[in-house]
């Protein structure tokens, strides 16, 4: 059974169109980089990562890697995607590295935040 999409409208509305278009080029910087953003949260260990980050605040790889069962180096290609990104900064304690989420970036992830808060809660 495949779908079939047809369209039958009698005239294109020509304003409503046009405003579109130039609502979509107005707003390509954003949706690029909420593209981006959401792009890199579709993997589920870098939306978990990205999650205990929003929860705790920061976290050094070890014990992100303790907390999903994983080695550091596997945790290290995720967060150094992220961090190429600019969604994760980090800070060096001593010879440790904390990363935490880019306070300006965290708005894009607050609502699948609360959704996945809100789904734990309703299980």
């Amino acid at each position: 059974m495949s779908l079939e999409i047809t369209c039958t409208r009698n005239e294109a509305d020509k304003k409503q169109i046009s405003r579109c278009k130039e609502t979509i080029e107005n707003s390509s910087g954003s949706l690029e980089a909420i593209s981006k953003i959401l792009s890199l949260a579709g993997s589920e260990v870098r939306l978990k990562i990205l999650f205990l980050l929003n929860i705790e605040n920061e976290l050094c790889p070890c014990d992100i890697a303790d907390i999903l069962e994983m080695s550091v180096p596997a945790v290290s290609q995720h967060i150094r995607k992220m961090k190429d990104a600019g969604i994760i900064t980090s800070r060096r304690e001593g010879q440790t590295l904390y990363y935490s989420l880019v306070k300006s970036e965290d708005n894009v992830l607050n609502g699948v935040f609360n959704s996945i808060s809100a789904r734990k809660k309703t299980a």
